[in-house]
């Protein structure tokens, strides 16, 4: 037994055998959609397909892998809301900000460049 995973060997076989039959039920549905529903409706066709996208989600959730990452997704969302998102003239202040420090750079960098190729034509005598 693995000494990272707590779980029973038995629990370990059903997980596996669960998180099959969810990739089944998904690869089913994509194939019923492509070959099997060809002559149905394309509302039907779609609804096959999410059927078989939440009987393999369903699946999946009776496994302690797919409890772990519903409970990651759920975390991320709660997460995702304690965000405080600028406002409008909070992100064209920033914006504009960002623009002026580019640009006296640009300068900087500019003016660097010219004065370091002024230097070496000066000290080689070309350009002169």
């Amino acid at each position: 037994m693995d000494s990272h995973n707590n779980e029973h060997p038995a629990s370990q076989a059903r997980d596996t055998a669960l998180l099959g039959v969810s990739a089944l039920l998904l690869v089913g549905g994509m194939v019923a959609f492509y070959t099997v529903a060809a002559t149905l409706n394309p509302a039907l066709k779609a609804l096959v397909l999410l059927a078989s996208i939440a009987a393999a989600l369903a699946t999946l959730y009776q496994t302690a892998k797919g409890r772990a990452l519903w409970g990651y997704i759920t975390g991320a969302r709660i997460e995702l809301r304690k965000v405080v998102w600028p406002s409008k003239q909070e992100s064209v202040q920033a914006t504009l900000m960002i623009a002026v420090v580019v640009l006296i750079m640009a300068l900087l960098l500019w003016g660097l460049d010219s004065l370091l190729l002024w230097g070496v034509q000066f000290l080689t005598g070309r350009g002169v």
